[in-house]
């Protein structure tokens, strides 16, 4: 084994472009901008952490710009001189430090892991407790194209057996409209494919009561965080009215979040995002809360690059409490190819990539083509 101990710190931003807009509730994006942050140690290995929001600081408060800032100023001299296997103290420290900042922190738990992984000559799985399984189901984000033009398009996929299910983001449009819209491409793919919708908590308590159940009654399998992350009370009665499941997402950022949604039977399903917990580490216990409350765990995804993506294919393969699939597509949706190899779908899945590490290798002159400045 090398020596383990960092000795730099480096981050760089990229604008990658996607193969579409990608509209979320309140703002779209034609690339998405990630924060790779890369921990080398004195043995010469280097590790690489991804910070990603979903589409800019709307989401949760951070950007790539904020991150980038965090990272350099704050929480690089707590990571310099120590060993890339001390990851519980190192977060800790940073805790100190750093409050909330989550997605900056998951940047720096992945790429710790990925170096300590690398440096054992491991898959990072195995720094988890070994992988139980080679891949996960993988949901696909809809466009906000016409109907007609997002139905062609799924069944495109399964046709091609790419994907089977499929998520649609709401609240950007009047909701009469909006759910029109989701009814008709819901029963164009019934019995073909499952339709999920997410409306990134812009609705109403009033809102929410009178159009989730008719999205129910039109097909729509599940029902993603329609109202305000901290309005527990609304989610619960929610999840109570309809025979659907509901999944929690705003809701739950922290280890604590996931015990308030338990206690009140606010959502049957959390979606579990390794950014949006702060790491590999903090989403273990997420995950082991919502297990000990009979609550499902759903792989979820920040639009991550194929950094990101990798390491929650790890953690998922490695964590039998994802247990309601994923929608790690973040890859797919990106124009451009980062990686030497590819990450593999197929199927309906994601498949674990293989080798030392996150598996993965970078192709550095695509990183280089979309380094900003």
């Amino acid at each position: 084994m090398t020596d383990l101990s960092i000795v730099s710190v480096e981050t760089t931003i990229l604008d990658v472009p996607l193969v579409r807009p990608h509209k979320f509730a309140t703002t779209s994006m034609t690339a998405q901008p990630l924060l790779l942050v890369a921990v080398t140690t004195a043995g010469g290995v280097t590790g690489y952490g991804e910070g990603v929001v979903p589409g800019g600081p709307w989401w949760g408060g951070e950007s790539v710009e904020t991150m980038q800032a965090i990272v350099e100023k704050y929480i690089v001299p707590v990571l310099l001189g120590r060993g890339v296997d001390e990851i519980t103290g190192i977060m800790s420290d940073i805790e100190r430090v750093v409050a909330n900042a989550r997605f900056a922190k998951a940047a720096v738990d992945v790429a710790l892991h990925d170096a300590w992984a690398r440096s054992l000559g491991v898959p990072v799985h195995t720094l988890l407790g070994g992988a139980f399984r080679k891949g996960v189901d993988v949901t696909w984000a809809l466009g906000a194209a016409p109907a007609e033009e997002i139905i062609e398009e799924a069944l495109g996929l399964v046709e091609s057996k790419r994907h089977f299910s499929f998520k649609l983001k709401m609240g950007a449009l009047d909701p009469a409209v909006d759910t029109a819209r989701v009814v008709q491409i819901a029963q164009a793919l019934q019995g073909k494919a499952g339709v999920r919708i997410d409306v990134n908590a812009r609705w109403d308590r009033l809102t929410a009561l009178k159009y989730v159940p008719r999205l129910v009654e039109g097909g729509v399998e599940l029902i993603e965080q329609p109202t305000p992350g901290e309005q527990l009370e609304v989610l619960a009665e929610l999840n109570r009215l309809v025979p659907v499941p509901v999944m929690a997402d705003e809701s739950v950022q922290t280890p604590h979040d996931a015990l308030e949604v338990a206690r009140r039977g606010a959502a049957d399903v959390i979606a579990l995002k390794t950014t949006k917990c702060g790491g590999l580490k903090k989403s273990r216990e997420v995950v082991a809360i919502a297990k000990a409350a009979g609550i499902a765990c759903h792989g979820a995804t920040s639009i991550e690059g194929p950094i990101g993506t990798a390491a929650s294919i790890h953690f998922a393969c490695a964590e039998p409490g994802i247990d309601f699939g994923t929608e790690l597509f973040g890859p797919l949706l990106f124009s451009e190819e980062l990686l030497q190899e590819p990450i593999r779908y197929a199927e309906g899945q994601v498949f674990l990539p293989e080798g030392p590490g996150l598996g993965i290798e970078l192709n550095m002159d695509a990183v280089k083509t979309w380094t900003r400045n």
